[in-house]
């Protein structure tokens, strides 16, 4: 499932640490264009100003969406949390005056996602479906936070193998099945190249 989809209605097809709540009739969630890179300084600023503000019955939630992903270094595994919504964060709240104002004052966010309309070109903000939220709340549930390899590959990259028979050699992608987790790399075994197949796990890329 591709993360994209939880915004597919939206303007684009765009961590509390907990999973989105149900929905009541007066709270929704809304996604919240963030600067690049900002996303975890404008969750803590939110959570913050939220508590001082007084706002914490109109904003309920403030979440930056992560999943674990794994990736290996030196032939070590290293694990860590991953922002799968590079660019957005999402927010459960009663979207008043009051709470439109405190957002618009906020540092690094751009805009909410939503549609321009009228001849004024007004942003109208689009919660998210509560399709939208169920599937966010399953990507966020702890049952599904399988670890991912965060492993960015393309035909010819080079790579070392780093565990198994064929550790410490080296040679280039020639096909990638992410589906299984596996690549094909051209080795060169006794002077002769020869195509194995690996698990990601097993190399990593060279630069």
């Amino acid at each position: 499932m591709m993360a994209e989809e939880l915004l597919e209605n939206s303007e684009i097809k765009e961590t509390t640490e907990n999973p989105p709540q149900e929905l009541s009739q007066d709270y929704k969630w809304y996604a919240l264009r963030i600067i690049s890179g900002h996303e975890k300084k404008v969750k803590q600023y939110l959570e913050k100003e939220i508590k001082e503000e007084k706002l914490e019955e109109k904003i309920k939630n403030v979440i930056l969406p992560e999943e674990k992903v794994f990736e290996v270094k030196s032939g070590k595994k290293k694990v860590r949390m991953k922002n799968f919504l590079p660019g957005y964060i999402l927010i459960e709240a009663v979207l008043d005056d009051e709470v439109r104002a405190f957002i618009k004052k906020a540092p690094s966010i751009l805009n909410l996602v939503g549609t321009k309309r009228g001849k004024e070109q007004k942003l109208e903000p689009i919660p998210l479906r509560p399709d939208e939220v169920k599937r966010l709340k399953m990507l966020l549930s702890e049952e599904n936070q399988t670890e991912k390899i965060d492993l960015r590959l393309n035909i010819g990259d080079p790579v070392k193998v780093v565990s198994g028979p064929f550790n410490n050699f080296s040679g280039n992608v020639l096909e990638i099945y992410p589906e299984k987790m596996k690549v094909k790399v051209m080795v060169s075994i006794f002077g002769r190249k020869t195509p194995i197949e690996l698990e990601f796990s097993q190399i990593e890329k060279e630069k």
